[in-house]
């Protein structure tokens, strides 16, 4: 067995082998030691007493599968090898196989799955100048594709997807600095595969072959060439550790990120479009308030629409008809949702029908999820938006659209529902599989009785087999007129038939001799010895039986496995659409405008999240204007904790869900496209790398400037605080400069540098705007509403007072306040911000500087110095002013003393 382990082992040196011995599965040498520590089990060795005892750990059978989900989790990759045949009936050695290697990017079963996002193995590779991404979910059958020519461009779309697991070219992953600029892959699953395997002709041949057609031209793939290789390497790598043919996986998706907002890793963090900053939580995000979804699948659905807001403004209007129709048809959207809460995640369950591995649970879910569609269509039948319009199955295929992509499927929208019902697949499965199957497989009773005529004769044997026994002796008694007959059984002889002695004159001919005791003969019959058969091997062959017919029955569902996916796609995106209405009914939300045009109008625009949030005061909207004509960049100044940060980010969010076909937290608005949206909001250090928070924040802005468009949307946040006030005020300016003349973006620039107030006099499309406060018997009152006109004051001590700072510390801070506020220097020359109110009353006795001292003072001096006219003045008149100078500045005390 140890030598079988060792073969298998050498074939995948880098998994963790997980091999089947009896009721358990065992890990030795190597593996052992590592799964006992990654698992916290007990380490243990084989032959204890051998020199050379071999490492040993294992898991019970039946609760192996949180031990995968255990060791997946830790970015493990795990080989399961099982015995394939009866030990039982075993000639030697029970042989085993490999039936599985599960990896973290190629998941199907539930338990290991998140229900609400999605399990993508990516492949990358680069060729041409261009790099290649593809991936796929292996649970739901998603699989996409794209090429990007920038390479900071392809990491931003390798880290909007989110991978578990991803496989690079060698040629790509040895490249020099490879390491540094993808580090978007730290913390993944990462396996590199030889350059070869990427070639087109190899994956375009495989590809073909998994789709069963003779040419990829259909999918709108003929311009893709390094994606198209790594296509076709995830393929392989699916079908190698599934063991299995991947059916589902049956359509290739071509996009472009020209399709879609660019959304990069910084701004999705910032605005926290799906998890929080901090805690990485669902709740308190974007998502976490819009997904009114009823099923995971609508769930994973809405997910991507929040992350590939569209462009094209016709898609836009599609989702915003159907949101409007459904708000106006409440009734019809009750429904919907009523009946879509029903579903099953057909989507995976789909995907464990084509690979195998769907149990009879399964198929009733998808069998009542069927059932709930007839319902569906009837009531999209009364609605006539045109997101709702239903596919006809029998009517021609699409045709391209205009870059190569099928419209109906290379467009995330989707705008239309190819919803089919699937009588036939529903049917088949009521018929088969009982309501309510067992939990254990193993325990079986999942076929329906009346099914199969074979199955349920050996279920009358396996459970009525001691009644036909009663009756055959009763018979047996009335026929040989002995009343003493008695049929019984033990291990060694079975079932026999037992007479007394004193009766054997009438046992008939046909009974054959078995056993002679004291008092009484054995006997058996044909009859008898042929139901004996039957009834101790009925229970084996009818679970064999059942087990035959249910992969029968799985195995016809799967020839719908296409139908399946779309019309599970198409409820999912359903979906979406009666949540997006559900939380624009529930919050107030209204339908945005959404053109060409460059105005960004938001009128009492909300903060999502924000005003959901109980904060014991009443959420105050907002309005904001950007154009490029008047108003492109905006300077919010404004106290901490007044709502600067607020406004930014409900600008971006409000112009966001607008283009993911939205109704919006505001009044009214109105937004021009947008075709990426920058946010530099905050930093934190990073010292892995060696970035300080400056670094981070710099770094973060010379990607907005180097890439925003005049079409972008860009918000930045206390640009330029990293460093010392003159720096910052310099790289604050300059930044803003170069944003109006160079790129054109609309800007969002919240600051405390109030010097940037001062762009609006030169520059004619920069507006100062300030969140009002209100002081009122020495508080500050927050009244968070945004107005034209700049600010001078921050209110930073009157935050720090509200924060709980000791008091002392309060009252020093307003006297440094107000050293800083009267200038830099006192009399002596020293730091005002040092002075304390007891040496200001003091005075100072150190030389006076040129214009020190009261302002009445100061005043003449001034004057005599403004009067001068350098160019007519001689030498000698230059002496007699100095001397002037000299005597006015003198203190009077001086005075006195000269005189004396």
């Amino acid at each position: 067995m140890l030598r079988h382990y060792l073969e298998l082992k050498s074939r995948y040196p880098e998994e963790i082998v997980l091999y089947r011995v009896g009721d358990f599965y065992e890990m030795f040498f190597e593996d052992a030691v590592r799964a006992s520590k990654l698992l916290d089990i007990a380490l243990t060795s084989r032959d204890k007493h051998s020199p050379d005892p071999v490492p040993l750990c294992g898991v019970p059978h039946h609760s192996v599968s949180s031990y995968i989900a255990r060791l997946i989790g830790l970015g493990r990759k795990v080989v399961v090898c099982d015995q394939v045949e009866d030990p039982r009936l075993a000639q030697g050695l029970v042989r085993r196989e490999v039936t599985r290697v599960i990896t973290p990017g190629t998941l199907l079963e539930e338990e290991h799955l998140e229900a609400r996002g999605n399990n993508f193995l990516l492949g990358l590779a680069a060729r041409g100048g261009r790099f290649g991404i593809a991936y796929l979910d292996l649970s739901t059958g998603e699989f996409r594709a794209t090429e990007i020519q920038e390479e900071r461009a392809a990491t931003e779309e390798v880290a909007r997807i989110d991978p578990r697991e991803v496989l690079v070219a060698e040629d790509l992953a040895s490249g020099s600095g490879f390491a540094t600029r993808w580090r978007v892959l730290e913390g993944r699953c990462v396996n590199v595969i030889e350059t070869a395997r990427f070639e087109r002709s190899h994956a375009e041949a495989l590809l073909r072959e998994q789709f069963g057609v003779a040419s990829l031209d259909a999918f709108g793939c003929d311009a893709l060439d390094p994606a198209l290789g790594a296509a076709g390497t995830l393929v392989a790598y699916a079908r190698a550790t599934q063991m299995t043919a991947v059916g589902h996986l049956a359509r290739l998706v071509p996009y472009a990120l020209s399709d879609y907002m660019v959304l990069d890793d910084p701004t999705r963090r910032n605005l926290e479009l799906t998890e929080t900053l901090r805690e990485g939580r669902r709740e308190g995000s974007l998502l976490g308030v819009i997904d009114r979804t009823v099923s995971a699948m609508g769930s994973r659905t809405l997910r991507r629409w929040v992350l590939y807001p569209l462009l094209r403004p016709e898609t836009i209007m599609r989702r915003l008809d159907a949101v409007e129709e459904l708000l106006a048809k409440r009734t019809a959207c009750t429904t919907l949702r009523g009946r879509l809460g029903t579903l099953s995640d057909m989507e995976r369950i789909n995907a464990r029908v084509s690979a195998g591995r769907a149990t009879a649970r399964d198929l009733v879910g998808l069998r009542r999820s069927l059932e709930a569609v007839p319902t569906i269509l009837a009531t999209l039948s009364q609605l006539s938006a045109a997101f709702f319009a239903p596919k006809d199955p029998s009517g021609p295929k699409p045709l391209l659209g205009p870059e190569g992509r099928d419209p109906e499927r290379g467009d995330l929208s989707e705008p239309r529902l190819p919803i089919d019902p699937l009588p036939d697949v529903a049917s088949l499965i009521a018929r088969a599989i009982v309501d309510d199957p067992p939990m254990n497989p193993r325990d079986g009773g999942f076929i329906r009785p009346g099914y199969h005529v074979g199955l349920d004769d050996l279920r009358d044997l396996s459970r009525h087999g001691k009644g036909w026994i009663a009756e055959l002796e009763a018979r047996e008694r009335e026929r040989t007129q002995i009343a003493s007959l008695k049929i019984r059984y033990n291990k060694v002889f079975g079932y026999y038939i037992e007479i007394t002695k004193a009766n054997l004159a009438h046992v008939p001919p046909e009974y054959e001799r078995r056993q002679t005791l004291a008092n009484a003969e054995r006997y058996v019959t044909p009859e008898l010895k042929a139901w004996e058969t039957k009834v101790l091997t009925a229970e084996d062959e009818a679970a064999a039986l059942e087990r035959q017919i249910f992969e029968d029955v799985r195995a016809r569902v799967q020839e719908a496995s296409l139908r399946i996916q779309e019309t599970a796609a198409a409820l999912a995106r359903l979906d979406a659409v009666t949540a997006l209405t559900q939380v624009a009914h529930e919050h107030r939300y209204t339908r945005p405008v959404v053109d060409e045009g460059d105005a960004i109008t938001i009128v009492e625009g909300r903060h999502p999240v924000i005003e959901r949030m109980n904060l014991g005061e009443r959420f105050v909207p907002n309005d904001v204007h950007l154009d490029r004509t008047s108003h492109q960049i905006l300077i919010l100044t404004g106290p901490n904790m007044a709502g600067k940060s607020t406004v930014l980010r409900q600008t971006a969010l409000i112009t966001l869900l607008a283009q993911v076909g939205s109704f919006v937290p505001a009044k009214s608005a109105r937004i021009g496209l947008v075709d990426r949206i920058f946010t530099r909001v905050g930093a934190a250090d990073n010292l892995a790398r060696g970035q300080s928070t400056f670094m981070v924040e710099m770094i973060e802005a010379a990607n907005i400037l180097h890439h925003a468009t005049r079409r972008s949307l860009v918000v930045l946040d206390e640009i330029g605080r990293g460093t010392s006030t003159f720096d910052g005020i310099s790289i604050a300016w300059a930044i803003a400069e170069h944003l109006h003349a160079r790129v054109g973006a609309r800007t969002l620039f919240a600051t405390h540098y109030h010097e940037l107030t001062d762009l609006a006099r030169t520059l004619p499309r920069v507006r100062n705007y300030h969140i009002a406060v209100k002081e009122w018997s020495g508080q500050v009152i927050f009244l968070r509403k945004l107005r034209e006109g700049g600010t001078s004051r921050s209110y930073g001590i009157e935050v720090a007072r509200l924060a709980g700072l000791p008091t002392d510390v309060i009252a020093r801070a307003r006297e440094v306040l107000e050293n800083l506020e009267r200038g830099e220097l006192d009399v002596s020359g020293a730091p005002r911000l040092a002075a304390h109110p007891a040496q200001r009353e003091k005075g100072a006795t150190a030389q006076l500087g040129l214009f020190a001292g009261a302002t009445e003072r100061e005043r003449p001096l001034r004057d005599l110095l403004r009067a001068v006219d350098l160019d007519t003045l001689t030498p000698i008149e230059a002496l007699n002013l100095l001397h002037r100078l000299k005597h006015e500045a003198a203190p009077p005390e001086a005075e006195g003393e000269s005189e004396g």
